[in-house]
């Protein structure tokens, strides 16, 4: 999967969800906290995504990364979990995962490496691909598929 499918699965995901509200609380971490650029996990998400075939706005030394690399890359972990409740992983799954990265050491890197021991990308990448989407999200993501068969 490339950054541009994964972008074109997130897009119709919900906004803002309770649980990630709740991490970043806990957390003191994104939304509404050093500075964050975004109003939202999915905002974020969006804007990494839309750069990312270029070197965007963290000065990305290397393009040619595929959705499973982004992921285990993001040190950000209420964006991943913004990601993993949004497409609705069971919950106690959350929960647990909640719990790990809450008693983490204060890193993002090991926060998220907290997070990825119980959400990794295969089970996200499974998830996507056995989401219902409506009708128009579903365009959107062949089309980014489509744009990827074709070197765009």
């Amino acid at each position: 999967m490339t950054p541009l499918v994964l972008r074109a699965h997130i897009k119709p995901l919900p906004e803002y969800l309770p649980r990630t509200k709740a991490l970043e609380s806990a957390l003191r971490e994104g939304v509404g906290f050093n500075r964050a650029w975004y109003r939202s996990q999915k905002e974020h998400w969006l804007g990494w995504l839309a750069e990312y075939h270029g070197p965007g706005a963290y000065d990305r030394s290397e393009v040619k990364r595929d959705a499973r690399f982004v992921y285990n890359h993001i040190q950000c972990a209420p964006m991943l979990f913004w990601l993993s409740e949004a497409i609705e992983m069971p919950s106690n799954i959350l929960d647990t995962t909640f719990k790990a990265v809450v008693v983490a050491p204060n890193r993002g890197a090991q926060r998220c490496a907290a997070l990825r021991e119980y959400l990794p990308w295969d089970q996200i990448a499974d998830r996507f691909t056995t989401r219902r989407y409506p009708l128009l999200a579903r365009l959107r993501i062949k089309a980014a598929h489509v744009k990827k068969r074709n070197g765009g």
